[in-house]
């Protein structure tokens, strides 16, 4: 259900960009404009303003698909301008008023609920595989649930952001961060059950508790290795046009044609969800099949017990 949510989160991005000037080799100055995404993925491509007395037959040098973005890095959070799509999301109902309610309605459920399952497992729960499996699920969720309030006062401002960058860098590596932990713990989980069951007699020889720790131990770096980008990665601009401070919506163009920055997304989906989601399908299905082979196997066993009573 968690990923599901996340899924849907993650099909709300929407395409930005950002203008900057350079000047030409005759010193003039020449707008660009950068095309920039809130979940970065491909290079972005620069393009150049054309002046009005280019069209009219002035001689200049034009300069289209260059890339504009020097090696130096600039240290400038102000975003001169963001194109319509961007603008239209920002000051829509849908990031103003149904995520706040989704996130909420998530806080109001998630906390009471994976407060209550730490405390049995903590208290109540025996079996110690399961108990740090789930506990370390708890956790995390319990994590996202306490950091959700800082996403809900900032949709809620109008993505207006008023904590300060390392807050924002904070909330996104807790929100990111937990999202993937959570996912890679339900897999270990997933594996846990598929051994009990399909392999019974192997499960019951491995020894559960050392090898639930180095797979909690294991997610949690894992986790805390990739989220390391986000921490050194500006995450607020301050958009002009709308007089706010956005939140890990709105990325510099110049942060985003990196290559590294390209294969970090990449593999990201990957190990953080495709893998999971193949391995979670494996092993529920081979669950299910297991399960109705012994179903089937005790049903024939019984036919033929009954078969071979005889009534006087």
């Amino acid at each position: 259900m968690k990923i599901l949510f996340f899924t849907g989160l993650l099909s709300l991005t929407s395409s930005l960009c950002t203008t900057g000037s350079e000047f030409s080799q005759n010193g003039s100055a020449i707008k660009t404009v950068s095309l920039i995404k809130t979940f970065r993925g491909i290079s972005a491509r620069d393009y150049d303003y054309i002046p009005p007395y280019a069209i009219e037959g002035e001689t200049t040098t034009i300069h289209i698909g260059e890339n504009k973005c020097t090696s130096k890095k600039s240290n400038d959070s102000t975003l001169t301008e963001v194109n319509n799509t961007t603008l239209e999301y920002l000051t829509s109902s849908l990031s103003t008023k149904l995520i706040p309610a989704v996130y909420l309605s998530a806080v109001l459920l998630g906390v009471p609920s994976n407060a209550i399952t730490l405390w049995m497992l903590l208290f109540r729960i025996r079996s110690v595989c399961t108990a740090i499996l789930y506990t370390n699920l708890a956790v995390s969720d319990l994590l996202f649930c306490i950091m959700l309030p800082f996403k809900i006062a900032y949709h809620i401002n109008g993505n207006n952001w008023v904590f300060g960058e390392m807050m924002c860098r904070t909330t996104t590596v807790v929100f990111y961060g937990n999202m993937y932990c959570s996912i890679l713990l339900l897999m270990c989980i997933s594996i846990s059950r598929y051994m009990a069951i399909v392999h019974p007699f192997t499960y019951k020889s491995l020894p559960k508790r050392a090898y639930a720790i180095a797979a909690c131990t294991a997610v949690w770096t894992i986790v805390f290795l990739y989220m390391l980008p986000l921490c050194i990665m500006q995450q607020s601009y301050y958009v002009k046009q709308l007089g706010i401070y956005t939140c890990h919506d709105v990325h510099n163009a110049c942060e985003t044609i990196s290559s590294f920055q390209f294969y970090y997304y990449v593999s990201l989906a990957i190990f953080g969800f495709l893998i999971p989601l193949a391995t979670i399908i494996f092993c529920y299905v081979s669950i299910i099949r297991t399960l109705k082979t012994r179903e089937w196997f005790c049903f024939q066993t019984l036919r033929k017990g009954c078969s071979q009573i005889h009534v006087p």
